[in-house]
């Protein structure tokens, strides 16, 4: 089990994150291969870190609870069986020396104190340079977001005898698993020109490769993005990935 979680990677949670944070930092994260969500709740906090053990999570102490409640809620998670095995790293604006010195020394956080007046880019390099001395990637490449439940979630392309449309089921940096009705007979390594997905409004028009199906599912099909795809369109696969993986762990029942 312990093989498996390295290679899948760990979740990253950011608590109570600035604007800047979850507006521009999040996707930057996403983008980077993290598997990564944002809370506003500290108490459904330590229910996601039990339920997932190895995590990470930063905190932002500057809001939500006051200093020393924060100091105590630290300590209780480095202390609980439960979920001392999780990582927990800083975020604040407040620059006082001894306030750093009490959580990267006294109380040993083990992912930084991160001072957001460096700006975003500054505190991005940090938080990645973390994660990445964490190995909180695993060996994964890429993200995979599932939207079987997405109704707004399709592909279309358009084929010697019409268009094909399919239903996507989850989607990552790399392609997307579509279920078809009808799928021409295409050898695998095919390319399909312009192809159309629609991911919750967002339009994204791409050349595509068809891997094949899936052994599971005849009717499942694989396709990779072109790997010269636009940055805009890279850009909007990510966001409906982040909206997806925030909606999971929005209504996970904990």
């Amino acid at each position: 089990m312990e093989k498996q979680l390295e290679a899948a990677g760990k979740k990253i949670f950011l608590l109570y994150p600035h604007s800047v944070i979850r507006d521009e930092m999040l996707d930057i994260l996403i983008m980077a291969g993290y598997e990564t969500y944002t809370l506003v709740d500290e108490k459904k906090a330590v229910k996601l870190l039990i339920k997932f053990p190895g995590s990470i999570m930063f905190i932002n102490i500057d809001e939500g609870l006051k200093e020393d409640e924060w100091e105590a809620y630290i300590r209780a998670i480095q202390a609980s069986p439960k979920t001392n095995t999780c990582r927990l790293g800083i975020m604040s604006y407040n620059q006082d020396v001894g306030l750093m010195k009490k959580y990267l020394m006294d109380i040993a956080i083990s992912c930084g104190y991160i001072q957001l007046k460096l700006g975003l880019h500054e505190s991005t390099k940090i938080i990645l340079s973390a994660l990445e001395a964490n190995e909180a990637r695993g060996r994964r490449n890429n993200i995979r977001a599932d939207c079987q439940d997405d109704i707004n979630a399709a592909v279309n392309f358009k084929a010697d005898n019409g268009f094909c449309h399919g239903k996507i089921l989850d989607i990552s940096s790399a392609g997307i698993a579509a279920k078809f009705d009808k799928m021409p007979n295409y050898p695998n390594n095919t390319i399909l020109q312009s192809v159309q997905l629609k991911l919750r409004g967002g339009i994204v028009m791409t050349d595509m490769t068809l891997l094949g199906h899936r052994p599971t599912d005849k009717n499942v099909y694989i396709l990779l993005f072109d790997s010269k795809m636009s940055t805009e369109n890279k850009l909007t696969i990510h966001h409906y990935i982040k909206l997806c993986m925030q909606k999971y762990i929005d209504t996970l029942k904990i």
